[in-house]
């Protein structure tokens, strides 16, 4: 069952990763098609203010898969100079502050969802969009990451790679 868990958390944490390519995807065309309306003299509102959120879905669903990955900066360097069940504990240490950090981020970001929902915020930008839908990508990619890294430190304390 748990290799099951393990492996299915693997599959959300790629899918996050497609996810996040198609948000670039957009961004690219959403440049493209703004440039190309300055071309042919007409004007979409809000194309910049939508290329802005999709840049910050990308970025957010971007995070689980890439810490999976390896791809983000990590402290390597001090864990090269140090072996054995020293270093299996600062690995776990700095793995337990950044599940609280992200933990604590994913709240807030789920509060601040919330919030915009109740009140029904619109943006200050030209397109004037119930700004919690943008909001609810921002707040699903950090609910994936700090889940991404809580299973992580899970791994570590017991030992198991990921698969």
């Amino acid at each position: 069952m748990l290799k099951s868990l393990n492996n299915n958390l693997n599959k959300i944490y790629k899918f996050s990763g497609y996810v996040a390519a198609l948000f670039l995807i957009l961004v690219a065309v959403f440049i493209l098609i703004g440039i190309s309306s300055r071309i042919f003299n007409f004007y979409i509102r809000g194309l910049s203010e939508y290329s802005g959120y999709c840049m910050a879905a990308a970025s957010f669903f971007a995070l689980s898969y890439t810490f999976v990955e390896g791809g983000h900066i990590r402290i390597t360097l001090f864990f090269e100079k140090i072996s054995g069940t020293k270093k299996k504990y600062l690995e776990i240490w700095c793995l337990s502050v950044t599940s609280f950090f992200s933990g604590y981020l994913a709240y807030f970001f789920l509060k601040m969802l919330i919030i915009s929902y109740k009140f029904q915020e619109r943006s200050e930008g030209a397109d004037e969009i119930l700004i919690w839908i943008p909001q609810v990508s921002v707040s699903l990619g950090s609910i994936i990451f700090f889940v991404c890294v809580l299973h992580q430190l899970i791994l570590k304390i017991f030992n198991k790679k990921n698969a």
